[in-house]
């Protein structure tokens, strides 16, 4: 009998894993051979260079500028989503009129691919008769015709604007749910003992909250550096390479300028980057099941 429940097993994961083999191993493994080649993404005519493009990195002034713009990105992720995440999940939390309905509103973005995303934001900063330019004409009494993404001092803070726009959505449905979690009694114990709205957020819910915290921190992070649609849609990591992210520097080296290789080596480092934050959020999580849990 555990014999037949074997081959079961395995005939129900091979399909699946052979799969996930063939559009995940196989390219991550083909992108660590070709990191220490020249190849030029044609044919099989390449030279194994050894490190030497991982020695390049460190001299290239784009890679520096697409790994400062990486860890922008990144922050406004953590930050922006996490906060207004949290401010909304506390707004809606219990009988509010239309909840509900607000929840929904508010979630709907995540549900919505980074290209309609980034295609809806292009719209909105379209300087003629976009959508910010014209509610800032209406506030300052004068006809604003700025071009948010084709300026390098706005254009990653446009992109990051849209993204923290779709991402705040999960955040709060998380957050909602750690809510869930914590006792009303506690809160009303807090309460009958005189601790005001502010204390009782300060001192009882967010503590309750770390675990939720922790979550929506990881998420953020991993998606951020996942973040190559929509910067591709909206700026192409211009203008001057001002909203250019590794993810973005990578596909322009290998895909642009046809150096495979070099581009190969971006993507290895992007990857063990993602690993070792990957690593840390897995720390954490144990720490937080020994505290909670």
């Amino acid at each position: 009998m555990e014999r037949h429940n074997t081959v079961w097993r395995i005939a129900l994961l091979a399909p699946p894993l052979s799969v996930f083999a063939v559009f995940v191993f196989w390219p991550l493994f083909s992108s660590f051979f070709y990191s220490v080649t020249n190849w030029n993404g044609f044919g099989s005519d390449y030279d194994f260079v050894g490190l030497d493009n991982f020695a390049k990195i460190f001299t290239d002034k784009l890679f520096m500028n697409a790994a400062i713009n990486t860890t922008i990105w990144m922050a406004a992720a953590i930050v922006v989503p996490t906060l207004f995440g949290l401010g909304l999940a506390l707004l809606l939390d219990g009988k509010v009129p239309g909840g509900r309905a607000f929840k929904t509103v508010f979630y709907l973005p995540i549900c919505l691919s980074a290209v309609i995303v980034g295609q809806i934001w292009i719209w909105i900063y379209q300087p003629d008769w976009g959508l910010l330019n014209a509610v800032l004409s209406n506030i300052n009494g004068e006809k604003m015709r700025y071009a948010w993404l084709a300026k390098p001092d706005t254009a990653l803070g446009s992109v990051i604007l849209a993204w923290s726009w779709q991402q705040t959505g999960l955040s709060m449905v998380i957050y909602l749910a750690g809510l869930t979690a914590i006792p009303e009694d506690l809160l009303e114990v807090c309460e009958i003992e005189g601790a005001k709205l502010w204390q009782r957020i300060v001192f009882v819910v967010l503590p309750l909250l770390t675990p939720s915290t922790v979550v929506v921190i990881a998420l953020s992070v991993i998606n951020s550096l996942k973040g190559f649609d929509i910067l591709y849609i909206m700026t192409g990591g211009g203008p001057f390479n001002s909203s250019d992210t590794l993810a973005m520097h990578m596909y322009n080296e290998s895909f642009r300028k046809y150096l495979m290789g070099y581009g190969s080596a971006i993507s290895v480092v992007l990857f063990l980057i993602a690993l070792t934050i990957i690593g840390i959020y897995f720390r954490q999580l144990k720490k937080v099941d020994r505290i909670y849990g």
